[in-house]
């Protein structure tokens, strides 16, 4: 594994900003989001509060609130 590494080019981490506006291109796309940790990850660091019985629907409307920003 260690050749692959080699090979392919080192990728830089996401930004919050940017996993979130991937996410929300991929709903938007019609795809659903399949893991609410994912969700809720992204919600927190972003910097908001996020419940853990909170409805994901909700906290996607709080990401979309917080990126038009």
């Amino acid at each position: 594994m260690n050749w692959l590494s080699r090979i392919l080019p080192q990728r830089k981490p996401l930004t919050p900003e940017q996993r979130a506006r991937d996410l929300l291109s991929a709903i938007d796309a019609g795809g659903l989001p399949l893991h609410a940790g994912i969700v809720n990850d992204i919600a927190r660091k972003l910097g908001l509060e996020v419940a853990l019985d909170a409805p994901m629907e909700v906290t996607i409307a709080r990401i979309r609130a917080k990126i038009a920003k």
